[in-house]
């Protein structure tokens, strides 16, 4: 067996040199391109920009203060997230998301966070489920103050505690690869009156399962959350058909 180096990483990159490329391991700051993509996505949340509204990368500029160029690699990720689309000839928009898509995207949601809640409750840590309170009363704290996008960014890093501790990397890769469209409909639905404090209630109930070491409970009252969460989540769709039946009927 290789006997293990015991130099430090300077020194082995000092060792090294001589060599004509080198690997730059420097920390830089937080570039200015996440800081447009952290800004944008926050918008686009929030409901700045609503679905169906064009992008005009002009008017970004100047309202971000950006170059195009730090504009469109932004503009680039968030395609990637799905939260934007690219039309040709068009550039570009906020999707407007057809209520198919979304019941999907619930169907999918309350299958995997009913099976990632009851894992959780077996597998979590003591430490982690203090970081679960601590996000659920984050959210309680966000909910009394009606911060909607301190809501979204709260209910987010608690599921992702209850994801990252359920013992099965698949079902956290398929929904952080949902993350922004699963804040997309989170963001609508809790904005109808009394819905955030119905989330906090069903969100209680699930840490209450979990810490009680109850997978049985624990799975059932996830799936229910999220059954809540897509029956809230039509309404709000139901209100904006009403409010633009033209533009929103047509992609459904």
């Amino acid at each position: 067996m290789p006997k293990r180096s015991s130099a430090s990483l300077d020194q082995q990159l000092a060792a090294g040199s001589a060599a004509s490329t080198k690997l730059d391991l420097r920390v830089r700051p937080r570039s200015v391109q996440q800081e447009v993509v952290d800004k944008l996505r926050q918008a686009i949340l929030s409901g700045i920009f609503l679905p169906g509204n064009r992008l005009v990368e002009t008017d970004l500029c100047n309202s971000l203060g950006v170059s195009r160029p730090s504009l469109r690699e932004a503009l680039r990720s968030l395609h990637a997230e799905r939260l934007i689309e690219i039309i040709p000839n068009r550039g570009p928009h906020i999707p407007v998301l057809s209520w198919r898509d979304a019941e999907e995207i619930y169907e999918v949601r309350e299958l995997l966070e009913g099976e990632a809640a009851a894992r959780c409750a077996v597998m979590i840590s003591e430490e982690e489920l203090e970081a679960l309170k601590d996000r659920l009363e984050a959210f309680r704290r966000a909910m009394k103050a009606d911060d909607a996008a301190a809501r979204i960014s709260t209910a987010s890093e608690f599921y992702a505690i209850i994801l990252r501790n359920c013992g099965n990397k698949i079902i956290e890769e398929i929904e952080c690869g949902l993350l922004a469209r699963v804040n997309f409909l989170r963001a609508r639905s809790m904005s109808l009156p009394g819905r955030a404090k119905k989330s906090y209630d069903e969100m209680y109930a699930t840490f209450t399962a979990i810490k009680n070491r109850d997978p049985k409970e624990a799975h059932k009252v996830a799936r229910r959350h999220v059954a809540n969460a897509r029956t809230a989540a039509m309404k709000a769709y139901q209100k904006s058909l009403r409010a633009c039946p033209a533009d929103c009927s047509a992609s459904t």
